[in-house]
């Protein structure tokens, strides 16, 4: 059923790629639309079992001998990600509809979009830790085509390029990460690797695999320092930015820790780790979103400091696990708002992402030195901007207020925790954290007010904007009342979602969990609240004084300089090394073959120590077998004299069909078969290609290049020769062909070779195969290209 549940949208995507040029353009999204409708619906069906600390789980085999299954679970933690991204999902895809222009390509947006919620679907069901990681891998590359639709533009494609390195970087990390847990406890089910891992604190892979794991979650979830690709990633268009960079893709990494916290949450560098590095996103997110003029550059960063609030409430409340009495607590008041959050941020974000789409729809620039006085233009949209930006700066009446509040309380209690330099070090986090969310108030303001108040500022650009489309507004109301009607009733998110999830991540973690109030009184999270809305309206007003101070800071001290000097670096480096080698030069290519050959088997007889050669024979040479070697020796060094193409080509041809002729003496006749049928296909290949071929021309050596050629030549014949005098006497390692006897028995083949072609190099042969695919999908896609570009002149006349 939950496999069901996951490929549905892969098979949509499937569907709408065969018959996209059957049916109108406008039906691909109302189609697309259904999808996570009917799996919300779907999900939303078992939350009532769910909230009675219920799970559901679907396996299949896939591969056994290695104990990999197909197992997905839908438990208290994995239904909140579902229901956001089949949820939030539904609501973009309606918000696409009348967004995209008429001239994008409906197909491939709504494809790469349900290839990507198929991705996050099985990464927030997958029990296996290898199932998980082809998932993850493949929201990172539907993200990128998503992030590069608009691909004409230079800046989409960068940014798409940009966040791929990064995030498929942090995820071959994981990968090794999982492989260091499956060694550790030798299964690959998270749910007995957590269950193990706290047994396991001393084990040497301990902490790499953590390092790993915690790698692969911060590049998805752009944590400070890979934080920089979320930026960039907003050149996607607006739909895209508001389900990838809100509500999912960056929460995938928000999930793997969520997950992995019964595992490692007891450690102490689990816990300082994630909080520390949360910390400095939140503040760091929130410092950069004020110095932006782009809305959506703003609303990047905003997403980097609310990222980083969750993960600090992740790391504060990761030793829920292992704690006891007031300790555990007030871990798990931690992770308890970490996931309430989560769904704020979800609901306030992707409506502030599709109102910045509106404005930018609407008017033509998402440019703040250009926005302003929108509020009689669009006064719903601007109704909707305030209840997103008021959520996000924590202001009463909204769901951000509840969820900051307890983040305040959090962080106060760091210092109560025993944890290891809480005490020392906790008024400094708290510190931290009242700064940061004193920036997050005054970019709420700047987002609502410079663009919604104040005076348009008209040039000869300015158009008159009217009010979006009731289909584009829809979502974004959606949003904006789930944002208000979690602030009044946020017990209905707690009973059904938010402590169900806390079960699975602490053992009676729903007895601990607390209730949601709006107000506790006059207490030190109030006076805190109170000083950013003072301090934060104040520094708003005289945002013109100090805001300029912003450009002081070095530009080429940032991140993204490092990250591009690191790529131009490595390009230049690329191109001298390939350059070098890569000459055009035909001769050098087997200079360098061989040599390399030489080397490489003269350093494994150093390593391993001589090798024994023998002359003695298992069975006599016949007069028919030195004949034939004769021949061949002949024909290999008449073709170093031959004059012409075609003597050498048929010179070649003499060495190719000899060795079919030695399979034949050998008793091998499929192998004899197989090496006439190339060598025949082969040599007519070069006799058509004469046409096509330059002129014939003798190259011209020196004396020093001659010496060197032949000595390589030499050294490569010997090497050769005395690898093949030792096979008969060598007993360093056991011979493999042993295990390749017994074909029948292990594949069900009769014949050894077609045994190890078809079943033992089975997966070679597969990705051998796989590559001539593609090959022959470049060479079609350039022909087209070719016949395109030869019929536009026609076209035109």
């Amino acid at each position: 059923m939950l496999f069901f549940y996951i490929v549905l949208p892969l098979f949509v995507a499937v569907g709408i790629t065969l018959i996209s040029s059957k049916i109108r353009r406008d039906l691909i999204g109302w189609v697309a639309f259904s999808v996570p409708v009917i799996l919300f619906a779907l999900f939303a069906r078992h939350i009532p079992s769910i909230a009675s600390s219920e799970s559901i789980q679907t396996t299949f085999s896939w591969i056994p001998t290695y104990g990999i299954d197909l197992t997905f679970i839908l438990d208290g933690l994995s239904l909140i990600f579902v229901l956001l991204i089949t949820g939030v999902g539904a609501l973009v895809i309606l918000y696409s509809i009348f967004y995209l222009s008429p001239t994008d390509s409906f197909t491939h947006f709504y494809t790469y979009l349900l290839l990507f919620m198929t991705a996050m679907l099985g990464v927030v069901l997958s029990d296996s830790i290898i199932v998980l990681y082809v998932f993850w891998e493949l929201t990172s590359i539907s993200s990128f085509l998503l992030i590069a639709f608009w691909f004409h533009r230079k800046n989409s494609r960068n940014g798409a390029i940009k966040s791929l390195l990064i995030t498929m970087t942090g995820g071959f990390a994981m990968l090794a990460g999982f492989l260091m847990l499956h060694v550790m406890t030798g299964s690959f089910s998270v749910r007995t690797i957590l269950t193990e891992l706290p047994q396991l604190t001393e084990h040497a892979l301990f902490y790499p695999a953590m390092a790993l794991v915690l790698l692969g979650a911060f590049t998805k979830s752009a944590q400070f320092p890979f934080h920089i690709w979320l930026p960039d990633a907003m050149e996607a268009p607006t739909p895209v930015s508001a389900y990838l960079h809100s509500a999912t893709m960056v929460k995938a990494g928000i999930y793997l820790i969520a997950r992995f916290t019964p595992g490692f949450g007891g450690d102490v560098y689990w816990f300082w780790v994630i909080t520390a590095v949360g910390l400095v996103t939140l503040f760091w997110g929130s410092f950069n979103a004020v110095r932006q003029n782009d809305l959506k550059a703003l609303l990047a960063f905003s997403t980097i400091s609310q990222l980083g609030l969750i993960m600090t409430l992740l790391g504060i409340g990761s030793a829920a696990a292992n704690g006891a009495g007031e300790a555990k607590a007030l871990y798990t008041f931690a992770l308890f708002t970490a996931l309430f959050h989560l769904v704020n941020h979800s609901t306030f974000k992707g409506a502030l992402f599709m109102v910045v789409g509106i404005v930018d729809h609407q008017v033509g620039t998402r440019d703040l030195r250009r926005l302003g006085g929108l509020m009689r233009f669009l006064p719903i949209t601007f109704g909707l901007a305030i209840i997103g930006s008021f959520a996000m700066a924590g202001l009463p009446m909204f769901n951000g207020f509840l969820s900051k509040e307890m983040f305040l309380t959090a962080v106060l209690s760091v210092s109560e925790l025993p944890i290891p330099g809480g005490a020392q070090i906790g008024w400094f986090i708290v510190l931290v954290a009242w700064a940061a969310s004193l920036f997050t108030f005054v970019y709420s303001m700047i987002l609502v007010f410079r663009t919604f108040t104040g005076r348009p500022i008209i040039d000869e650009d300015y158009k008159i904007p009217r009010e979006a489309s009731i289909g584009m507004l829809i979502p974004p109301s959606i949003l904006a009342t789930l944002v208000i009607g979690l602030f009044f009733f946020p017990s209905v998110l707690s009973d059904y979602l938010l402590k169900p999830a806390i079960d699975v991540l602490v053992d009676g973690g729903s007895a601990l969990a607390p209730d949601i109030y709006a107000w506790h009184g006059f207490n030190t999270e109030l006076f805190l609240t109170l000083a950013i809305v003072g301090f934060g309206s104040l520094a708003y007003f005289l945002l013109k004084k100090w805001r300029p101070y912003y450009q002081y800071i070095p530009s080429e001290w940032s991140f993204n300089t490092l990250f591009r000097n690191t790529l131009s670096g490595y390009e230049r480096l690329g191109e001298r090394v390939t350059t070098r080698y890569m000459n055009g030069n035909l001769p050098s290519y087997f200079l360098y073959i061989f040599s390399f050959f030489i080397v490489a088997v003269g350093v494994t007889w150093f390593v391993v120590g001589p090798i024994a050669v023998t002359f003695d024979s298992p069975s006599s040479i016949t007069i028919y077998e030195g004949l034939l070697a004769v021949i061949m020796a002949a024909a290999a060094v008449a073709i170093l004299f031959a004059q012409s193409r075609l003597t050498a080509i048929l010179l070649n041809g003499v060495l190719g069909f000899s060795i079919a002729i030695f399979f034949v003496f050998f008793r091998a006749p499929d192998l004899a078969l197989t090496q006439l049928v190339i060598e025949a296909v082969t040599t007519v290949l070069f006799l058509v290609c004469f046409n096509y071929l330059p002129e014939w021309k003798v190259e011209k050596l020196s004396v020093t290049k001659k010496v060197r050629n032949g000595l390589i030549a030499i050294l490569g014949g010997l090497t050769v020769t005395i690898v093949g005098l030792a096979v008969n006497n060598y007993s360093k390692f056991e011979s493999i062909s042993s295990y390749y006897e017994d074909s029948y028995e292990l594949a069900g083949g009769r014949n050894i070779v077609n045994a190890i072609l078809g079943d033992f190099r089975a997966f070679d042969t597969m990705l051998e195969g796989l590559v001539l695919f593609i090959a022959g999908i470049g060479v079609f896609t350039l022909i087209r290209m070719r016949q395109k570009k030869g019929a536009e002149p026609r076209e035109n006349q």
